[in-house]
């Protein structure tokens, strides 16, 4: 999704809310890409990672992560699909949090209505799902969207999973008129209610 999604969602985080976000241009000069090894993760409330079903987190970069959420840091995954990636991303979570479970957000959990209220819960594509004329991608166990996460001792959300969907793709094709407008404007509301709630929690 570099650099496209974050230029148009960076843009969206500046007009809809009042954060002073980093202004992103055509091209991503002013982006950030960042490592679990660079001390500078500090220095961000909000991380954003995609393709998690691919990951391997060594020791030392699931303390990093470990140490990161525990500061008060927020991360966002997304696109990744199916049972396969699903259990790549949950052998390398549970490297960073052996001790804490993975749960569905609830309804009525504060991130879903700290800026814009949430009910609607629709599985947002990527681009080439839609292509295929289908919003999931894989097989059948790609089809069902899931909103999860992960949560401190004080019930603080530390990590915001949406599983089975792209909301990065969302962004990066805001301005493509093929891509359904309701689907990118509910991926804006997510992100932007993730943002607003990692830098007030």
């Amino acid at each position: 999704d570099w650099w496209q999604a974050e230029y148009h969602f960076m843009q969206g985080v500046t007009r809809l809310t009042r954060v002073d976000g980093a202004i992103v241009s055509p091209g991503g000069e002013g982006g950030r890409q960042i490592s679990l090894l660079d001390d500078a993760i500090f220095d961000y409330p909000w991380l954003y990672s995609v393709e998690v079903g691919n990951w391997v987190l060594d020791d030392y970069e699931a303390g990093r992560l470990r140490e990161y959420l525990l500061r008060g840091g927020f991360l966002m995954l997304d696109d990744f699909h199916g049972d396969y990636e699903w259990s790549g991303f949950v052998q390398s979570m549970n490297r960073v949090f052996p001790d804490r479970p993975i749960l569905d957000i609830p309804d009525d959990d504060e991130v879903l209505h700290v800026l814009y209220d949430l009910d609607q819960r629709i599985q947002i594509p990527g681009v080439a799902a839609l292509w295929r004329g289908q919003t999931w991608e894989g097989g059948e166990d790609g089809k069902q969207p899931h909103w999860r996460g992960i949560y401190d001792d004080d019930g603080r959300l530390l990590v915001a999973i949406n599983h089975n969907m792209d909301l990065g793709d969302a962004w990066e094709h805001a301005d493509d008129p093929g891509y359904p407008e309701p689907m990118t404007a509910l991926a804006y509301r997510f992100a932007v209610n993730y943002v607003i709630y990692a830098i007030t929690h």
